[in-house]
């Protein structure tokens, strides 16, 4: 069996992780770390999550920083559920041992720093971590992730924009002169568990937030390669992501061109499902899917790609799950179906 740990077990991305370790396979879950401090230290998992009451017994650990490289000598795999801060300030510690990390914040997603602190409010100073985190999307990075020991696992918009844009992309389909336009919709678990006004499912209603200057907006062109506008909103609903992506392709494109270039694209991915009508959300919540779908003008050369996405598994826990299976020499569906 390989050894696990969770850090930063408490949240919404924690307990998903839980569940599924719980159940995989090949995946041990030996402790669920918390921050020192906690209201939520040295308590039975199934008390912070109801949904894992009966489904083991581990108990919370308040994190001792102290002892992080102890940990990354003793797990094979240590899964950091954890804000921003915490993952950067910790990564070094955690780095170059024997556990495989893999890392559910933004701390390593952006190899450029300085658009790294225009975005997330804080300099990086782990810059050796940094050069050898490998970006963890799953369908498009298989190779680099089978070697590596440091994975940034990409964001809940970045996912659900990349699956829908990429194939696009690196086909070069896409006219340079037009920027793809993304609008998403997330649930307010998007926000994580702490209380907010802001997130509070009675004041929530549906709007636009983060207009020309979300930080996911760095992290979707890094990884496709073009700029975009990407503009997220949140909904009143619980979990998952809707992105919907409009692009203009370059002239002589035809609509084989583009169903030839996803099918050729996920023939072997068994988490994205190519879809024959429009997907919803209800379609994916609870799973590690992504469903797409499209629709090509060839008259203006317009390509409407929607995509669906939970947003705490597909676009976090289940994604570094998948991760974890390529580190280890897994079928990345291993667990997951």
């Amino acid at each position: 069996m390989i050894s696990t740990c969770i850090i930063g077990a408490s949240g919404y991305t924690g307990a998903e992780l839980i569940r599924i370790i719980i159940r995989h396979p090949l995946l041990s879950l030996g402790a669920c770390y918390v921050s020192a401090g906690s209201a939520d230290s040295d308590k039975p998992v199934g008390i912070i999550h109801p949904q894992l009451f009966g489904q083991t017994d581990l108990v919370t650990i308040a994190l001792d920083p102290d002892e992080l490289s102890q940990l990354a000598e003793q797990y094979d795999a240590i899964f950091l559920a954890t804000p921003h801060e915490a993952s950067h300030d910790w990564a070094l510690a955690l780095s170059g041992k024997k556990a495989k990390i893999f890392d559910l914040s933004g701390a390593f997603r952006l190899k450029n720093t300085r658009i790294f602190e225009q975005f997330y409010g804080f300099e990086h100073q782990q810059l050796s971590v940094l050069d050898s985190a490998v970006y963890g999307l799953a369908e498009w990075n298989e190779s680099a992730i089978k070697t590596a020991s440091f994975v940034a696992v990409p964001g809940c918009y970045p996912t659900a924009s990349l699956l829908a844009l990429k194939p696009m992309a690196e086909a070069g389909l896409i006219d340079s002169n037009v920027r793809p336009i993304i609008n998403a919709t997330s649930g307010v678990s998007g926000a994580g568990r702490k209380p907010s006004m802001t997130t509070s499912y009675f004041e929530v209603s549906l709007q636009a937030y983060g207009v020309l200057g979300h930080r996911h907006t760095p992290e979707i062109e890094e990884y496709c390669g073009i700029p975009v506008i990407f503009t997220p909103h949140l909904g009143q609903f619980k979990r998952g992501i809707l992105a919907t992506i409009t692009m203009r392709l370059r002239d002589g494109v035809s609509g084989a061109d583009i169903r030839r270039q996803f099918e050729q694209c996920y023939a072997n991915q068994p988490m994205v499902r190519l879809r024959d009508s429009w997907p919803k959300i209800d379609d994916v919540a609870n799973t590690g899917f992504c469903d797409i779908h499209w629709k090509f003008d060839e008259d203006s050369g317009y390509l409407v790609v929607s995509s669906a996405i939970d947003n705490l598994l597909k676009g976090a826990a289940s994604q570094a799950i998948q991760c974890a299976n390529l580190v280890f020499n897994q079928a990345t569906e291993t667990g997951l179906l």
